[in-house]
């Protein structure tokens, strides 16, 4: 796994409805029933998510791909998400920034407010 430093930012506000379409077929898959929230990090330069797992948009019954990378933040076991569309920059995104999702709410967990500094290993 590869160390890289980030900022801890606010969202769109759009997430919990979003994360609660993928999570059936997330847990089928990873075996992990997600906190209906992501951690938005943002990162010192752009990320491309390269050889990460898809759920199907017949899967979650969406419009588009969604990329599944595992990473860590805190030792705590996470996934980067993130749809094909953001993944090649048409997305609400910026490329740098990445969107974490795990079973617990992080922000909460660990006292974390925006621009607090995370690292995350991916």
């Amino acid at each position: 796994m590869k160390e890289y430093k980030g900022k801890i930012k606010s969202g769109l506000g759009d997430a919990k409805n979003w994360v609660y379409k993928v999570n059936k077929p997330f847990e089928k898959k990873y075996n992990m029933k997600l906190f209906l929230g992501t951690l938005n990090i943002e990162l010192e330069k752009e990320y491309i998510l390269e050889n990460a797992d898809r759920i199907l948009p017949n899967e979650y019954g969406g419009d588009f791909d969604v990329l599944v990378k595992e990473c860590k933040i805190f030792d705590h076991k996470a996934y980067i998400v993130r749809t094909d569309k953001n993944n090649k920059g048409y997305g609400p995104h910026p490329l740098n920034i990445v969107e974490i999702v795990t079973d617990i709410n992080v922000r909460e967990t660990y006292n974390l407010k925006d621009e607090d500094e995370i690292i995350i290993n991916i």
